[in-house]
């Protein structure tokens, strides 16, 4: 229907790994997409109701955690992730029509595929210099501007074949040949996605205070309910050196017996922690769930809790535990 199609924003510019990643969402081909200069301005046209969601790179096979992305959703008006896509990455170097390799001097990349080519680039290219770039996309066509102070990029297939002034000097140099890169659409909060069997949850947990012990106190509560985590990285808070929060991928939905009485730990022990959403994992591998941690068993066990309490009922309301009389 007119006028009903949404509108997403992704780390741009057009032809970033970002982008392919948004065209997996169902909708998205059809619908208003805006380019985002950087990670933390895509959040922010969600923030302001610019944009429904936005996607983001979250993780890396190679490199890890995106630092931009997890220091960005973990502060500010919070958000919610709703689905997770995941893109494989591969790498071409590029340059202008008639430059030659002997003649690169400065080759610009982000940093996250500098880092995965960083053993084809000291093999091929070790007298290149690296120039970090806002995205692979953006550094490649950066090189059809006039001013441009380097020499070549790094980027995707994509980018090159849709440019003509861009010319291709290598191709698949990844060192890394199954490198994936994790992406997150991110929305304003709202209903969560339907339990699909197969879900991820994120949470953001900051440490309560440095002391020994802290941080297991943290994974006990999910490891006492059978909750297995994915992903686990700490990151500074930026409030002063030592002070850190973490950043937390769990097996299972909030819907569950299991994953909600975790997540109801967590905000005991720090009440700062953040929910950032339960959503179906892009690979569909299910969560086998053993019966004693059940939401079946979770129910039933509060029931015999109910029963106790209610059969203990009136010795209850004698007193503060006084002596009965002889």
């Amino acid at each position: 229907m007119p006028g009903t199609s949404r509108t997403y924003t992704f780390l741009g510019p057009e032809g970033t790994f970002t982008e392919a990643a948004l065209l997996q969402v169902p909708d998205a081909l059809q619908a208003v997409r805006i380019p985002a200069s950087s990670v933390p301005a895509a959040l922010g046209k969600v923030r302001d109701g610019e944009a429904d969601a936005a996607m983001v790179p979250i993780e890396n096979s190679v490199e890890g955690g995106v630092s931009a992305t997890l220091d960005a959703i973990a502060t500010g008006q919070e958000l919610r992730i709703i689905r997770e896509v995941l893109v494989p990455i591969s790498f071409v170097l590029v340059a202008r029509p008639g430059v030659r390799v002997e003649d690169i001097r400065y080759v610009s990349t982000h940093g996250h595929a500098w880092a995965q080519c960083r053993l084809w680039m000291d093999q091929h290219m070790s007298h290149a210099e690296y120039v970090p770039g806002s995205s692979t996309a953006a550094a490649a066509l950066g090189l059809l501007e006039e001013d441009c102070h380097y020499d070549a990029a790094i980027c995707a297939p994509l980018v090159a074949s849709t440019h003509a002034g861009l010319s291709v000097l290598a191709e698949n140099i990844g060192d890394n040949p199954g490198a994936v890169t994790r992406f997150i659409l991110v929305s304003r909060p709202d209903a969560l996605p339907v339990r699909t069997g197969a879900d991820k949850t994120t949470v953001v947990v900051p440490l309560p205070e440095d002391r020994p012990g802290a941080l297991m106190e943290i994974l006990d509560q999910f490891a006492s309910r059978g909750v297995n985590l994915s992903r686990i990285e700490s990151r500074p808070t930026g409030q002063y050196l030592g002070h850190y929060f973490f950043s937390i991928d769990a097996e299972g939905h909030a819907g569950e017996a299991r994953v909600a009485d975790a997540l109801a730990g967590l905000h005991r022990i720090s009440p700062g922690t953040r929910f950032l959403g339960s959503y179906a994992r892009a690979d569909k591998q299910e969560t086998l769930v053993p019966a004693h941690i059940s939401d079946a068993a979770f129910a039933a066990a509060q029931s015999w809790v109910e029963s106790i309490l209610a059969v203990g009922s009136f010795a209850g309301e004698t007193g503060s535990g006084a002596s009965p009389r002889a």
